[in-house]
């Protein structure tokens, strides 16, 4: 209902005003909407590692529909999202997404994939934040999935740096599986930033992968 009532006007304002930047007051206020009727409330901690003054990567653990809108709204700063390509075909929404750099990513397709990682990382050089769901999928609680390494990638060619972010308590209100939505309390924990700056190999990546898991395992207390 939020897409139907709100979506429709403010693209056609953007696409009027030939301001795509106006959507994303809206898709913000529209993500924390959602989580309130959901009956959803975040706490966030972490914040204070950030430097406003620069991009980051921030790399999440995936195990619900509520991630998406925790990452988006509640990291401090706009942000982009990589997400899935299915999203493209949610009305609205789909033909939204671009407005607010939210990029679809097709695994199944490894040129296509390569093309929305290069994209990414040419808006995370002019300075624009992305979010990442490093998993590719939505995880079964207390489960951690293999990262994969496309926004380990991005940040090591853009040399910003990369925030783990720990997310709990997602799979408890809306768990994979389920569209039905419990009251409660979403945590969000933002880890300090791990630097790029002279990271270049594969095996410099393949390293930051697995240190970022670490971090982001040891805080939702799983096994790396």
């Amino acid at each position: 209902m939020l897409l139907l009532i709100f979506g429709p006007p403010a693209i056609t304002v953007a696409l009027v005003a030939r301001r795509p930047e106006l959507v994303y007051p809206w898709a913000l206020w529209g993500g924390r909407m959602w989580l309130r009727l959901s009956g959803a409330r975040v706490s966030v901690r972490g914040l204070e590692h950030l430097d406003p003054r620069r991009p980051y990567v921030f790399i999440a653990n995936h195990c619900s529909f509520l991630d998406t809108a925790t990452l988006f709204c509640f990291v401090g700063r706009r942000v982009g999202l990589i997400a899935k390509k299915e999203l493209l075909k949610v009305p609205i929404l789909g033909y939204g997404m671009g407005f607010v750099n939210i990029l679809a990513i097709d695994r199944s397709n490894r040129e296509r994939a390569l093309r929305t990682v290069k994209a990414a990382t040419d808006r995370l050089k002019a300075g624009v934040s992305f979010g990442v769901f490093a998993e590719g999928t939505r995880a079964r609680p207390r489960q951690l999935l293999p990262f994969k390494k496309g926004g380990f990638y991005m940040a090591v060619e853009a040399q910003v740096p990369v925030v783990p972010v720990a997310i709990r308590n997602t799979d408890a209100l809306m768990g994979k599986g389920t569209g039905t939505a419990r009251p409660g309390t979403i945590e969000m924990v933002v880890l300090p930033p791990v630097e790029t700056k002279g990271l270049k190999t594969d095996e410099d990546v393949k390293r930051l992968t697995e240190r970022t898991r670490a971090l982001v395992a040891a805080e939702l207390g799983v096994k790396p």
